[in-house]
């Protein structure tokens, strides 16, 4: 028989542009949008100051909020692309070619081609394949507007009430003896009612058809906790598979408040991925996040997470930390 679970008060909201769930002290806000007009792009390539993804949804967000200790964490688009790097790719940055790039650049530089390489402006360097080790990051608390319950529809908004400012707060390696320290696989596995679910696009490219890179967030608010994955994929075709998962949980029941933060880093090399496909004839798990996160999870960790595809990106291998609200 499966276990009941009580289900709290909470309250749903939603407004043009986001949808929100406020249960016990949290709030949590998702904005999901189309991809970014003309003018939003060029501000934000404008800012970087490289070209941006194929699909880049500017105006999406999510945002987590702890109201008695003015704690806030968000995931947002422009956080993420200024993680990748922008310049001369160096020792860490995981650098990656594509499969016939050394034997292109032979063709257009030999002499004797008949399809020389074109005289053109230098562009600045970038990361094309934009891989960012991208883990959210600290928002600025705003105290919600106060309603006196006479306003009427088109009144001017009350001023919100200033507040103290935040308290101070860091993450710190977890404990690995401490049971509160880890995301529990079982409850999050568990039949329990889903309260609030949303999945937030930050940015996808195909990478000039030569494989695709996207980074997704998904939240999920049950009975008992609070669960986000933000996933980064790459397949670079002929290449490799890389995925970048940073993991955050936060229990109801955790007194203070407590939230455990994991963050993952894997790739391998694209044959050994592809040889894990249920059916040789059939490439399309291939393009499914879920898939390919299975299939190098399933590694041994030194195949994984420290050899990889021999590229020695930094953000191999997994992190676990917390951060207490007080």
């Amino acid at each position: 028989m499966d276990r009941a679970v009580a289900v709290p008060v909470h309250k749903l909201l939603e407004s043009p542009t986001s949808r929100a769930i406020q249960i016990h002290d949290w709030t949590v806000t998702v904005s999901t949008n189309p991809i970014s007009n003309a003018q939003d792009c060029d501000d934000l390539h404008r800012a970087l100051g490289f070209p941006l993804p194929e699909m880049t949804f500017g105006s999406n967000f999510l945002s987590l909020e702890h109201g008695p200790s003015k704690w806030k964490y968000d995931f947002s688009t422009a956080d993420a692309l200024h993680g990748v790097k922008n310049g001369e790719l160096g020792p860490g940055d995981g650098g990656v070619k594509v499969g016939y790039a050394d034997a292109w650049l032979r063709s257009r530089t030999n002499p004797s081609s008949s399809l020389p390489m074109p005289k053109t402006v230098p562009t600045k360097p970038y990361d094309w394949t934009y891989t960012t080790t991208y883990a959210g990051h600290p928002g600025i608390w705003t105290p919600p507007e106060i309603d006196d319950g006479g306003s009427e529809a088109g009144s001017r908004p009350t001023t919100p009430i200033v507040e103290d400012p935040p308290q101070p707060w860091s993450w710190v390696p977890a404990d690995a003896d401490n049971p509160a320290h880890v995301i529990p696989l079982a409850e999050l596995t568990r039949p329990d009612p889903i309260l609030f679910y949303a999945e937030v696009p930050l940015f996808e490219d195909e990478l000039h058809d030569n494989g695709s890179s996207h980074l997704l967030v998904r939240v999920r608010v049950m009975p008992t906790c609070i669960f986000i994955l933000a996933r980064f994929t790459l397949r670079v075709d002929g290449v490799l598979f890389r995925t970048h998962d940073t993991r955050m949980y936060h229990s109801f029941a955790s007194s203070p408040p407590l939230i455990v933060r994991e963050t993952s880093g894997w790739e391998a090399p694209y044959d050994r991925v592809k040889g894990a496909l249920p059916r040789r004839d059939d490439l399309t798990p291939l393009t499914d996040a879920t898939f390919i996160a299975k299939v190098l999870t399933g590694m041994p960790r030194q195949a994984s997470q420290v050899d990889g595809a021999n590229t020695g990106w930094r953000g191999l291998g997994t992190k676990v930390e917390v951060a207490v609200l007080r």
